[in-house]
């Protein structure tokens, strides 16, 4: 079985693709501020990291890793003349230099596995212009751009791929699903009807991770329809 790293794997998408490499019978490394919801959960170890700071992880890791796949994200929603410079450089940190600083710190034992392969995000709003979304789009483009940078560059050796939400109902969206209204009224503007839950995402992402062996620079849109089709 193989060694999985997951940086920001103890909410949402991220836990739920521990769950599952878990479940597989792999090794699972999780990065995160904290260690909760990991308790009971096989083959599991803990390290803490801020995704967010300029140090490297610190921890004992295998000297062969099979994927890494980061996590963590942001949701500023403001105007866009309300947006502050900080606003613009904190989504970055998080979402973009979080991202390079793992790959950075981990490509050494990627490239000694046999099929190594690395799972970004992004967002449905960098396809589907949206309102209040200049800030995150800005930084989630640039994952997307990452993403298709990275693959040329470890190509053959690393496949990078990227997954490409809507709405998901986490611990991150919880100030726009915190109501059954809010949660009704979101998910009616997506062509299925609903919004999205973790396990919709991280079946992807462990596809991606430990499968899709002829699959990479590509950016998967797992959106409930929302960056492609208009109903009306």
């Amino acid at each position: 079985m193989g060694h999985y790293i997951v940086i920001g794997g103890t909410a949402g998408i991220g836990l739920d693709i521990v769950q599952r490499l878990s479940a597989a019978g792999h090794n699972v490394h999780v990065l995160s501020r904290s260690e909760r919801n990991l308790e009971g959960i096989k083959n599991v170890s803990h390290s803490v990291w801020d995704a967010s700071s300029d140090t490297a992880p610190a921890g004992e890791w295998p000297a062969a890793i099979d994927g890494l796949v980061y996590c963590p994200g942001s949701i500023t929603l403001k105007p866009f003349h309300r947006l502050t410079t900080e606003d613009f450089l904190a989504d970055y940190r998080v979402n973009v230099m979080g991202a390079v600083h793992a790959i950075q710190y981990f490509l050494p034992a990627l490239k000694t596995a046999a099929a190594p392969s690395i799972v970004l995000f992004s967002t449905v709003a960098v396809q589907t212009g949206m309102p209040f979304h200049a800030s995150i789009s800005a930084a989630k483009g640039a994952i997307e751009g990452l993403t298709r940078s990275l693959a040329a560059d470890l190509a053959p050796r690393i496949r990078v791929n990227c997954i490409a939400p809507s709405l998901v109902q986490t611990e991150l969206s919880a100030r726009l699903t915190s109501t059954d209204d809010k949660i009704k009224a979101s998910g009616q503007r997506h062509p299925l009807g609903r919004i999205g839950t973790p396990g919709d995402i991280a079946a992807m992402a462990t596809l991606l991770l430990t499968d899709a062996a002829w699959m990479t620079g590509q950016v998967v849109h797992i959106d409930g329809g929302m960056g492609s089709l208009r109903l009306s």
